[in-house]
């Protein structure tokens, strides 16, 4: 009976653990970045409730209330009309509710990140994985093609694309449309970012041990690339992902700023920003959307920064 619960206890202390196990239980130590985590989960479930938390709250972003506001010193009562109906305040002279507003800006801030993110990861994970697999004369091309998106203009180019694009194409017209070109635009060029890191980390593990026994054994190229080159590629892909969202959260809201982003009255943060630039007597318009913006930025910055330590094998966590 001894014997067998040492063989037990044996077999428990050898067993082994995938690099997802070891960086769930790294990341479950880190309490910064799972604070990010549920932070950015938070946003995403009251973004998709956010019609119905309005309902309840403020209304929808859209509605004005001027019954709230005195054309002359803007809206009644403290800290910018602030109260239980209204938790931001409202807006000078529409009194659109502030906090209906940041709601749907959360919406519409999250869905062209996300999908832009998810544009820019495909573009970037094939090119980069092409270039350093194959190398030679491949390489050097798409080397170089990154090299000119990375030097190119994206903000002055987004600004003249946004100027001279029809206000009807591909069968769309107004916000559809400009929330398509949106992601384009910021999916579009910020690939070669991700196929630098892919292009990289193909080059290593195009020369190891479990490659070249697969090249041994007659296996073919699509099969080395789908089998044993992707799958030890996604833990690098899934963390620079999660750190390049803020950073199209920040361009789509210099977008939104500069008045090339979607057209009003439909809510944005970088949209709000700009709104509340001539009221600098009213900082409140300027703190919430700001307030957004930063906290959103910081969140998946944290939660990027925890994963890429829980991945990195030479972490001692």
């Amino acid at each position: 009976m001894a014997s067998a619960s040492l063989v037990a206890e044996s077999d428990k202390e050898i067993q082994g653990r995938s690099l997802s196990q070891i960086a769930w239980r790294r990341l479950r130590k880190d309490k910064v970045a799972l604070a990010g985590g549920f932070f950015i989960v938070f946003l995403i479930v009251v973004a998709i409730f956010a019609p119905l938390i309005t309902h309840i709250t403020g209304g929808p972003p859209n509605e004005y209330h001027s019954d709230l506001v005195d054309p002359a010193l803007g809206p009644y009562g403290t800290f910018g009309g602030i109260s239980w109906q209204h938790p931001m305040g409202v807006e000078p002279i529409t009194g659109r509710d502030i906090f209906s507003r940041v709601l749907y800006g959360a919406r519409i801030s999250l869905l062209i990140a996300l999908l832009a993110t998810a544009v820019s990861v495909i573009i970037g994970t094939v090119v980069g994985i092409t270039s350093g697999f194959f190398g030679g004369w491949v390489d050097a091309i798409l080397s170089r093609i990154m090299d000119m998106f990375l030097a190119f203009p994206v903000l002055v180019f987004a600004i003249a694309l946004a100027g001279v694009f029809p206000e009807k194409a591909f069968g769309l017209s107004g916000t559809p449309l400009k929330l398509t070109l949106l992601i384009f635009v910021i999916g579009f060029f910020s690939w070669p970012y991700i196929g630098r890191i892919v292009r990289g980390q193909t080059i290593s593990l195009r020369e190891r041990e479990y490659v070249e026994a697969a090249r041994s054994l007659g296996a073919k190229r699509p099969y080395i690339l789908r089998t044993e080159i992707l799958p030890n590629l996604m833990a690098p892909i899934l963390v620079y992902a999660t750190l390049i969202i803020p950073t199209n959260i920040l361009f789509e809201a210099a977008l939104s700023f500069l008045g090339v982003g979607l057209p009003p009255p439909t809510a944005t943060w970088g949209g709000m920003l700009s709104d509340a630039v001539i009221y600098y007597t009213l900082p409140h318009f300027m703190f919430w959307p700001g307030l957004a913006i930063f906290a959103t930025v910081m969140a998946f910055n944290l939660f990027g920064d925890g994963l890429r330590d829980a991945f990195d094998p030479r972490s001692g966590r």
